[in-house]
Parts: C-alpha cells; sequence; structure tokens
C-alpha cells in the first residue's frame, strides 16, 4: 500500500484529502503545519508528499526546498496544493523541486490521476536507480577481476619457483630475492587496483565485452 504525506495547517483540507486518498487504498500521514511535516517526511519516508503552499510557520514552497535538498527524502516526489492561480507561483514551485501543482478548489478525479501519475514516474524512477546500481556492482567485479587476475597469476608463479628453488639441494640465494621481488610487484599492483575503486566517488562505466561493462579505474586505459 502507497503512504502519502499530507501537510496542510487547515484540518478541514487535510481530512478532506484523507478521505479520497483513503478511499482509494491509500494510506495517509498527516501534519499540520511546515516543521512537523519536514520531520515526518523524514521520519515516514512516504511514497507521495501533498505539501500546502500557504502555511504560517513555513511556506510549502520552503518546505519543499527543505526536503529536495535532504538526501534521505528528495526522490520522494511532491505536488504542491494551493488556492493561487498565478503563473509566477506555479513557476516558483515547480523551480523549488516540486512535481506538480494541484488548484484549489479540485475535484476528485484529477487529484488521484495526479497522485497516480507521480508515483508512476517515482516507480519508474527508483527501477532505474536500482538497475543502474545493479550494473555498477557488476562492472566492479568484472573491474576487479580483470586488474587483478595478472598479479594473481604473477604470484602462482613466484610462488611455485620458489617451491622447487626451496627443493633443491643448492639453494640460489639470488633467485629467491628475484621471485620475493615479483611478489612486492604483484601485491603492490592488486593494491593499487583496491585503492583505485576505493576511491571513485562516480562510477564512469567503458565496455569490455559486448554485453559486459567495467569500470575506469585511470585516465589512460592501456586494456
Amino acid at each position: 500500500m502507497k503512504r502519502i504525506l499530507v501537510i496542510d495547517d487547515l484540518p478541514e483540507n487535510v481530512f478532506l484529502l484523507q478521505d479520497r486518498l483513503e478511499h482509494a487504498g491509500f494510506l495517509v500521514i498527516t501534519a499540520y503545519d511546515g516543521k512537523s511535516g519536514i520531520e515526518k517526511a523524514i521520519k515516514e519516508l512516504p511514497d507521495l508528499i501533498l505539501l500546502d503552499v500557504m502555511m504560517p510557520d513555513i511556506t510549502g514552497i520552503e518546505v519543499c526546498k527543505t526536503l529536495v535538498s535532504n538526501e534521505a527524502t528528495q526522490g520522494i516526489p511532491i505536488i504542491l496544493v494551493t488556492a493561487k492561480s498565478d503563473a509566477e507561483d506555479t513557476k516558483e514551485g515547480l523551480e523549488a523541486g516540486a512535481f506538480d501543482y494541484i488548484k484549489k478548489p479540485f475535484n476528485r478525479v484529477e487529484l488521484l490521476a495526479r497522485v497516480h501519475s507521480a508515483l508512476k514516474v517515482s516507480d519508474a524512477n527508483k527501477l532505474l536507480l536500482d538497475a543502474e546500481k545493479k550494473n555498477t556492482f557488476v562492472a566492479t567485479v568484472v573491474t576487479a577481476n580483470h586488474k587483478i587476475k595478472q598479479p594473481l597469476t604473477l604470484l602462482s608463479l613466484s610462488s611455485a619457483a620458489l617451491k622447487r628453488e626451496l627443493s633443491k639441494e643448492v639453494i640460489s640465494k639470488e633467485a629467491i630475492l628475484n621471485r620475493i621481488n615479483y611478489i612486492d610487484i604483484a601485491i603492490k599492483e592488486i593494491n593499487d587496483v583496491l585503492n583505485q575503486l576505493n576511491a571513485i566517488k562516480d562510477p564512469v562505466l567503458s565496455n569490455y565485452t559486448q554485453d559486459i561493462k567495467m569500470i575506469k579505474v585511470e585516465n589512460n586505459e592501456g586494456t
């Protein structure tokens, strides 16, 4: 069941919206001023917010700006509800980050149409975000596998060479030191790759094969 937060300082407006939304199958959370509205939005993380513009403590525009700038609530669609009809007011609300605007008095059909539209867009955005996260995870695994495979092979060969050298009756110190040097090089390469992956803040994907992506970890990619 989708949850909708209604923020309005007039109880009669809250009751009207709550009644219509609950009859349409939504769970309604209520707040009667801007401050408590912000607090409930952060705490409850509703699927949608219906926000009155004209409120005495904090205006709906300011509440909208606060929620849009908060990482926890910036993805929640906000529909501003107002009695104003001026185009500049509508422009101000949309520029503040609102998804849509509905003017009072509104009918049930228009209200539900705008609510369903906002929720559909929000759901689509969430699916895209989830897909992006999965693609980035897969690309990270592919990148780590591609970058670490060569130094791991070097470690394996060096280990085998050390075992052969140690099994000889006469052990060459120089041969052992050479293999240890290869091991140090491999360890450094693996550590560099892990540090590069850890330092990535905004992953950039590049083609690895036709259907597989990998993360670009350096500016002058050699492979």
